[in-house]
């Protein structure tokens, strides 16, 4: 397998003219197999015909969230018996959206994984260590597996958490990098300082990082990489994906953004009214997957802000770069690798018994991060009940967020603020 896809370093007209050629073939296969898009080509008396180039794309609608929740069955385009492996994703609404896989979108996805890799510098042979999961229908642990695998790297799955069992396994098998939420490593370094353990001298070149930034817009540092590499001198990788590309955004070893697979994504950045941003300005990065079988989507809008940089890179890569995620749409809250909304988060408390009202405050921490507290009044009493609030936000959303206890007296005065016409229950302090 081709670790350095040749289209990466072609022309820029080149890699339209591939794009465009791809295009087309997506939409004859969504006209033949999918029942939404379908119905939308029809509705909108859309001839795929008339589709021929990248700039075209603006005569077709744009997919959201909210499409693929209410309209889930309808995204598939291969039967049930077909599908190998299912994975979900937050939605909008509460529950969680369905993503199938088929044999070959398993491949494309392993694939996606290797090349993304071998962009940040991981090698045949080196020895690789997990710290996510792979389990619990999360697509990016079976993706990095995957993608470990068939570029020839050696996988450490140790999961995540536990830093006296992650340390335990560098020394023992001398991980060359590690896959983790950066923000993990301040705990891994913590950890070791406590307990008198040599971090600086282990094998650990460099980390991928998921699920949480790591860089200013300008390519710098931001708070949470500084504080770790202050401690710790190793090499860290940015990274953006979603479960609905199922495709990666990896820097090179040049670490100014993520690079485009042009062979897997087609990437749009649209302003508020669905138009072209000018080059250098942020907007909504829409996406337009490649050769994805079961569930493929055209015109995604991901709800995240972001900014594209089309100079070519000094690792000869003259793909499209994303930097660093601006902001979020619609409230959107990244939280330890997971995307959340506050409507599942608000579905969640309303159906827990025993909770008589609550509030929901999202603000940045320290390093800058996303933190999330959920202020409770209940009129149970055992010591349990905060436990069980936390452990039904890890089955519905695998995230654990901070609990508080608050007298009734106290945050029903700011839930059921009298100048307010509804009930305050979501906070956005950042």
């Amino acid at each position: 397998m081709e670790l350095f896809p040749l289209i990466e370093k072609s022309s820029i007209q080149d890699i339209k003219k591939f794009q465009e050629e791809k295009l087309q073939e997506l939409l004859k296969y969504l006209k033949a197999n999918s029942p939404f898009y379908q119905k939308l080509f029809k509705e909108n008396k859309i001839q795929i015909s008339e589709i021929q180039t990248l700039e075209d794309l603006q005569k077709i609608p744009t997919t959201s969230k909210n499409d693929i929740q209410q309209n889930n069955d309808d995204f598939f385009c291969i039967p049930q018996n077909q599908i190998v492996d299912y994975s979900t994703t937050s939605g909008t609404l509460g529950d969680p959206v369905t993503f199938g896989l088929s044999d070959k979108d398993l491949e494309r996805l392993a694939y996606n994984e290797a090349i993304s890799f071998a962009c940040a510098g991981i090698q045949k042979g080196d020895v690789v260590q997990m710290i996510t999961t792979i389990d619990k229908r999360f697509m990016a642990g079976l993706a990095y597996f995957l993608g470990l695998r068939k570029m020839g790297a050696s996988v450490v799955r140790m999961g995540p958490g536990i830093p006296e069992l992650q340390w335990d396994s560098i020394f023992r098998y001398q991980p060359k990098y590690l896959i983790t939420v950066p923000s993990f490593l301040l705990k891994m370094i913590d950890y070791a300082e406590k307990h008198g353990i040599d971090y600086k001298n282990s094998s650990v070149y460099g980390a991928v990082c998921i699920g949480e930034s790591i860089k200013n817009q300008d390519f710098t540092d931001n708070i949470l990489s500084q504080k770790i590499k202050e401690k710790w001198n190793i090499q860290l990788f940015s990274t953006y994906a979603s479960t609905e590309m199922s495709t990666a955004f990896t820097e090179c070893e040049h670490q100014v953004g993520g690079h485009q697979h042009p062979e897997l994504i087609i990437t749009e950045i649209l302003d508020d009214e669905g138009n072209a941003v000018k080059d250098g300005e942020s907007g909504e990065l829409t996406i337009t997957t490649l050769g994805v079988e079961a569930l493929p989507l055209l015109r995604f809008k991901t709800g995240d802000l972001v900014k594209a940089h089309y100079e070519p890179c000094q690792c000869g890569r003259k793909t499209m770069r994303l930097g660093p995620v601006v902001g979020r749409k619609q409230q959107m809250i990244k939280y330890k690798g997971t995307t959340l909304y506050p409507p599942a988060m608000n579905d969640i408390l309303n159906d827990f018994e025993g909770i008589l009202c609550y509030q929901i405050v999202i603000q940045s921490n320290e390093i800058g991060l996303d933190e999330i507290i959920i202020k409770l009044s209940t009129e149970r009493e055992e010591e349990s009940f905060e436990g069980e609030v936390r452990d039904h936000f890890r089955a519905k959303l695998r995230v654990s967020p901070k609990i508080e206890m608050v007298n009734f007296d106290i945050l029903s005065k700011t839930v059921f603020n009298p100048n307010s016409r509804k009930p305050i229950t979501f906070i956005d302090l950042r």
